[in-house]
């Protein structure tokens, strides 16, 4: 029997690489502006000029303040949904500006 100790999955390279090149948050920051768009919908994506995460803090760009004050009285219950389309806790915290 072989020994695997230099047998590797790819995806367990990938995520080697994705690590030592620091670009697992820019995968996630993607993943997470996908998940708004499918949560929030077509009329509140079209709203949003950028979402960014930075640790476990996703702001959101919105152009329509009554929008920004009405998504942040349910900024729990967004952060929930779009953990749940993600598939993990990566969003904790919501600022809207």
């Amino acid at each position: 029997m072989m020994s695997r100790t230099n047998e590797r999955t790819l995806g367990e390279i990938i995520r080697q690489v994705l690590k030592e090149h620091r670009l697992e948050g820019k995968i996630m920051e993607a993943k997470v502006a996908s998940a708004w768009s499918a949560v929030m919908g077509p009329n509140i994506a079209r709203y949003t000029t950028s979402v960014h995460l930075n640790g476990a803090t996703l702001r959101v760009c919105l152009r329509s303040s009554v929008l920004r004050s009405e998504l942040s009285m349910g900024k729990e219950r967004i952060a929930s949904m779009l953990n749940r389309e993600l598939g993990n806790e990566a969003v904790r915290e919501i600022i809207f500006s």
